[in-house]
């Protein structure tokens, strides 16, 4: 795959739509030509502790940062017939799905595709969470759990993978 936007989203609680972060790299003829970032104020606007001990994200970063609308309008021409890659995809895709609904908002129907379900159809190995299958593709991911990246590492797996 050679032009695709590798995303990943980082949520606030255990709803879905409590999307609190978005990175997303985009991928064209097998390049990086954009990467961006945002913290998002989630809703519904709480974290618990498990999120925050896996992000580091709280409240108090997202308080006063952007709805994932005014996020999302910065994006949609930036990734538009673009397909969606992301680690976990059922994780991801649900977040966006999720968060679409809770702000009414008609969802594209992006066609999304998943390095995970990739990673252990071809690679043999122990594990597949998004470190260790980003370090044997070759990436060092250092900040695991940050939204860009993650999409970065994603972004990565998905050139040698699929």
């Amino acid at each position: 795959m050679q032009d695709f936007v590798a995303i990943d989203f980082e949520t606030a609680n255990g709803r879905r739509s409590s999307v609190c972060s978005v990175g997303i790299v985009i991928v064209r003829n097998g390049q990086i030509v954009d990467k961006f970032y945002s913290l998002i104020q989630p809703y519904p606007n709480y974290y618990n502790y498990w999120t925050t001990a896996i992000h580091g994200l709280t409240r108090a970063n997202t308080d006063g940062q952007p709805t994932f609308p005014e996020v999302w309008a910065q994006i949609k021409d930036r990734i538009a017939g673009l397909p969606l890659v992301a680690h976990n995809r059922p994780f991801d895709e649900g977040c966006l799905k999720a968060v679409f609904q809770e702000y009414g908002m008609e969802y594209p129907g992006y066609e999304f595709y998943c390095t995970l379900a990739a990673s252990r159809r071809r690679l043999k190995l122990s594990c597949h969470q998004l470190q260790v299958v980003a370090a044997a593709c070759g990436y060092n991911l250092s900040e695991h759990h940050h939204a860009l990246a993650d999409a970065e590492a994603c972004a990565a797996i998905a050139l040698k993978i699929l």
